[in-house]
């Protein structure tokens, strides 16, 4: 099932942490699909860095990567961050870096939100938590 985006709350780690899979799905622009967490992010102010991780997904190496791994780092004291795309690290070997993005300004609350990004099929890119997965 499909939902549209609508009310507001401040984004904190206690109303993450209570996000441990899924009841519905939420569309999002670039076939990105997001799921509970992910839509609550979107919901209440970070829709931007779900603009962010879809705005990629056309970009040989990130479309190439079936499985993502998204962090915002957020400099609380100068309103800055960076967004980096990776692709987890494979048999072994030291993740490689799909996407950096330097952000000028976010009024994001959190130091740091990790997501993760899975393609399936019939379904399309599904945008998740770390505590969903």
């Amino acid at each position: 099932m499909f939902e549209t985006l609508t009310s507001t709350h401040a984004i904190n780690r206690n109303d993450l942490a209570q996000f441990t899979g899924t009841t519905q799905y939420y569309r999002w622009f670039g076939g990105l699909v997001l799921t509970d967490g992910a839509q609550f992010l979107a919901r209440n102010g970070a829709g931007w860095l779900m603009d962010v991780l879809a705005s990629v997904q056309s970009l040989p190496a990130v479309r190439a990567e079936e499985r993502q791994f998204w962090t915002l780092s957020v400099d609380l004291e100068q309103h800055s961050g960076v967004v980096v795309c990776t692709d987890g690290g494979k048999s072994g070997q030291p993740e490689r870096e799909l996407y950096r993005q330097e952000i000028e300004y976010t009024d994001f609350p959190l130091t740091e939100i990790k997501l993760f990004a899975f393609s399936e099929a019939g379904l399309g890119r599904v945008v998740l938590l770390p505590s969903e997965y």
